[in-house]
């Protein structure tokens, strides 16, 4: 016994991962961050486009970057080799989340987000709609709900009305969303186990408020380390301000890669 942990030890270290009950080579690392392109100037886009489209597996476009440079920001990702998360954070009546769902799918995007407090009937009519509009030829992009946003708390929430604990409301609205057909959430890392427990391993799950251990914690309230997101169950992690603050961005990547792999 002694014998094989030991090799599978040097072994895990010889291809670049740790031996700890699972295994997370560096490619698959990679392939979790999402880097959040928080930037206004188109010029922009291509620069950290090409920086990091090596360092990272996807590029996040909000609301800023989209209002400011429009569907050429996307395109331009996608012309230097990168994915697109386009976090829109759709929430509006059924039809109109529906049609604008369906333009960000005509782009190409991977991923593309609505909020889940839009109810039922709005996330329900979002998926017949991308269903029945990519049946048969491309893929679609996975879609997302957004549960409770990670710059709010249990205070947060009583300030609009809703007197439920956090983690209570981020699993309503995620078994919400399963059962209207959408692909997966966006929660805190702190919610992803009971994400799991509740909607199952298929279930998408991208964390916001991950903080790798050499940068602050920013405006986010429920955080936790890249490694630990990952051992929860996330399938993606967004990342911004560790990433674009850094010296080094793409040596700052490569270092919440290192926190992924050794786990």
């Amino acid at each position: 016994m002694f014998v094989f942990l030991r090799l599978s030890q040097i072994f895990s270290v010889a291809i670049g991962f740790e031996f700890k009950g699972f295994y997370m080579t560096r490619e698959e690392a990679v392939k979790k961050i999402i880097f959040a392109m928080d930037v206004k100037e188109f010029s922009d886009v291509q620069h950290w486009a090409e920086l990091l489209s090596p360092h990272v597996g996807m590029f996040k476009v909000g609301k800023q970057l989209y209002t400011a440079c429009g569907p050429a920001a996307v395109r331009m990702i996608q012309k230097c080799g990168g994915e697109v998360f386009l976090d829109l954070k759709y929430h509006d009546i059924p039809n109109t989340v529906a049609m604008a769902t369906l333009e960000a799918a005509n782009l190409g995007v991977k991923l593309c987000d609505l909020h889940a407090m839009g109810g039922y009937e709005m996330m329900s009519k979002t998926m017949e709609t991308l269903d029945k509009n990519f049946s048969g030829c491309a893929e679609r992009p996975r879609v997302l709900a957004i549960t409770v946003l990670t710059s709010s708390n249990e205070e947060t929430l009583r300030g609009i009305g809703i007197d439920i604990p956090v983690p209570e409301m981020v699993v309503k609205l995620a078994k919400l969303a399963q059962k209207a057909g959408v692909d997966g959430v966006v929660a805190s890392p702190q919610e992803v186990g009971l994400i799991r427990e509740a909607c199952g391993k298929d279930f998408l799950v991208v964390t916001p408020g991950v903080r790798p251990s050499f940068a602050s914690t920013d405006d986010q309230k429920r955080i936790m380390t890249p490694a630990d997101a990952v051992k929860a169950g996330a399938d993606y992690l967004v990342i911004g301000r560790p990433i674009a603050a850094a010296e080094s961005p793409a040596k700052a990547a490569e270092a919440i890669v290192d926190e992924i792999v050794a786990g």
